[in-house]
């Protein structure tokens, strides 16, 4: 059986041989992580701190676990389940897991606002995959003025970042404890932190999809791709009932959203 990599996170990038990358922040240390779409593994290596410590946790989601749908939702499972496994670099880090899901809030070149404002103010590493960058420190973030936002396109996202970092240093060693649930809503207790934002956030981090938003634009949106032929409902709410009765257990619910988001993923990188 095949398996894909969804390059869900911003941070992923192309590079010349084809495969993804990224940088991420692993128990203070950073880590570069590199998919090869050829032999279907993703390679993990230290940049710093220990080679033989710990490595960020990758998880792997067969399509075994997706639910056995009603007849109308076919079209749809027999494109995801052509996909295969699907792999997922769980972010470790759950400061940039919120500061990627306030960045992604404002709508349009999220992906490119989101790698100005980490090249601008984080902190870069080269490595053999090309240049990446992790997240701006909340302290960072803090110190930067309006016009610092403003120079990397980061107007719109100034409040809720700077809330999510004054709450962050605060909360954040007991946040990453919780489970999704709580964790998602401790995070929509902060100001300027939306519900969408705080379970993307939660989503993120914990690797649990049950508590993404199902009612996303992008999960519709790839949905009706995948299976063009479907009639889905117009209303967030109705959708994501729909959805809710299509994958009625938690970990069908995480499949069936982990699956179609994994399929965007992969018509994006141009493979599908």
């Amino acid at each position: 059986m095949s398996t894909q990599i969804i390059a869900d996170h911003p941070a992923w990038s192309a590079t010349p041989k084809g495969e993804q990358a990224r940088v991420v922040e692993h128990q203070g240390d950073a880590w570069l992580a590199v998919w090869n779409p050829h032999d279907e593994h993703l390679a993990l290596w230290a940049v710093t701190g220990d080679a033989a410590a710990e490595q960020p946790l990758v998880d792997y989601t067969s399509p075994i676990e997706l639910p056995v749908a009603p007849e109308e939702a076919v079209p749809l499972l027999d494109e995801l389940v052509r996909l295969g496994s699907v792999a997922r670099l769980t972010n470790p880090s759950l400061w940039d897991a919120i500061v990627t899901a306030v960045l992604r809030q404002s709508t349009g070149q999220a992906r490119q606002r989101h790698r100005s404002f980490y090249a601008a103010y984080g902190r870069g590493f080269v490595t053999s995959a090309g240049e990446f960058a992790i997240a701006p420190t909340p302290e960072v973030v803090l110190a930067l003025s309006d016009d610092g936002f403003a120079a990397v396109g980061g107007t719109f996202s100034r409040a809720a970042l700077r809330a999510a970092a004054e709450a962050f240093l605060e909360h954040g060693e007991q946040w990453a404890t919780l489970a999704p649930e709580s964790l998602a809503k401790e995070l929509g207790e902060v100001p300027r932190i939306s519900p969408w934002t705080a379970a993307t956030a939660a989503a993120d981090f914990t690797g649990d999809f049950s508590i993404y938003p199902v009612a996303d634009l992008a999960v519709r949106t790839w949905a009706c791709a995948a299976a063009p032929g479907l009639t889905l409902p117009s209303s967030d709410r109705e959708f994501e009932a729909l959805w809710r009765r299509w994958a009625p257990t938690r970990a069908q619910l995480h499949a069936l959203t982990l699956f179609t988001l994994a399929y965007g993923s992969h018509r994006s990188q141009g493979r599908g």
